[in-house]
């Protein structure tokens, strides 16, 4: 059916085609397994692997109930400020409501059922931001658009970072600075934000982090000065990797989680509790099926119907980037320990529940999507410099 998309574009007719990215779908499959098996080989009473074979099965409902769904209301200027004042009402009900975990009070606790309203904040922001973008990209180079897109991103950040829930804070920061990319900054600006970052950094590392997290960013630049405190998560995830070696250890027999060596096994540090198990081989086929998903989110992205569509796609590809890399780079000492979940594998429904919201949003979008050329694709992604 013939549709216009936004100033600047030609019309195009959009090509109606399979509702489900099958590619995408079962590469996910594979990862969500091998959370499970490592969740099970560890666990005494294998509760982790049971409750989350409840949360996958809620997450699979999602994505296949939303994709059946028309999203383009989502289009809409007052569906994103709804879901941005929703979001952030939320979040700031954490402070009455709101469980504290871990030194965070980042979650609502409703009997045996835990909820983290930061996970969909992130989804929210991405819909706010492929909107306000998508009527205003050509623009970018205006740093009034800059500064307004980042306002919205800095209330939620402000609000996540408050709890406190430094990973969390980090991935709205990331979302926001690749979407603004993706929409043609220029690199006076980029720049310049850069400065920006690192003065807020400043202020924050003098006013805003609790002495704990402090202590996180102390064992990354140092991570032998204090291997048995703050930096003892991360200095034994690294003998974790380490020494899975080539073909692992074998399922069951990974004695830095077995040994409870490694804690938080089944949420922060699976990877590492994975590698042991199974190897550089393991880990290369991990991050195969990871890069099938970016690459299929990419795709799915690039023949979206109109910019927000395009938009969308290429902030929940910057949602997936951002969460394997952080979670990988904490357990393999190159990042500071966030409390950053690795999609599809760590335990936990809500964050789950997100991802397959996310990508259940795009297979609805992919019903719209339009044969891209190469020269209008290029237009959209590419602003001006």
């Amino acid at each position: 059916m013939p549709t216009i998309v936004d100033k600047g574009y030609h019309l195009q007719n959009t090509k109606s085609r399979s509702q489900i990215d099958w590619w995408l779908f079962f590469a996910i499959l594979p990862i969500i397994a091998a959370g499970l098996i490592t969740m099970y080989s560890f666990s005494g009473d294998n509760s982790f692997a049971a409750h989350q074979i409840i949360g996958i099965v809620v997450a699979i409902i999602v994505f296949f109930g939303v994709s059946f769904i028309d999203v383009r209301f989502l289009r809409s200027t007052w569906v994103s400020v709804t879901l941005f004042i929703l979001s952030t009402s939320l979040l700031s009900a954490l402070f009455l409501l709101g469980r504290v975990s871990h030194g965070a009070q980042s979650w609502f606790s409703i009997g045996t059922f835990s909820f983290q309203p930061s996970d969909i904040a992130k989804i929210a922001l991405i819909i706010v931001l492929a909107k306000y973008f998508s009527r205003r990209h050509i623009e970018i180079a205006n740093i009034r658009h800059i500064l307004v897109s980042g306002a919205y991103a800095f209330v939620i950040f402000a609000l996540v970072l408050v709890h406190p829930d430094l990973g969390s804070a980090m991935i709205i920061v990331l979302i926001w600075l690749g979407m603004t990319m993706v929409s043609g900054i220029s690199k006076k600006h980029l720049f310049s934000m850069i400065a920006i970052a690192a003065v807020i950094f400043a202020v924050l590392w003098n006013f805003g982090f609790k002495e704990y997290q402090k202590d996180r960013i102390r064992s990354f630049i140092d991570p032998l000065a204090d291997i048995h405190g703050a930096g003892y998560n991360a200095y034994q995830s690294t003998i974790a990797v380490g020494s899975g070696g080539l073909l692992g250890k074998g399922v069951g027999y990974g004695t830095q989680s077995r040994l409870k060596f490694l804690p938080e096994y089944q949420t922060d540090f699976i990877f590492a509790a994975f590698s042991e198990e199974w190897g550089f081989v393991g880990i290369f086929i991990i991050f195969s099926l990871y890069s099938i998903i970016i690459w299929r989110i990419l795709k799915n992205a690039i023949n979206g119907d109109t910019n927000f569509e395009i938009l969308f796609g290429a902030g929940v590809a910057v949602y997936f980037i951002v969460h394997i890399a952080i979670n990988v780079g904490m357990n393999m000492q190159l990042l500071p320990v966030t409390g950053t979940p690795l999609p599809f594998m760590s335990y936990g429904g809500t964050h789950m529940v997100s991802e397959f919201l996310a990508l259940g949003l795009l297979m609805s979008m992919r019903r719209y999507s339009r044969i891209a050329h190469k020269d209008l694709t290029k237009n959209e992604f590419i602003g001006p410099q």
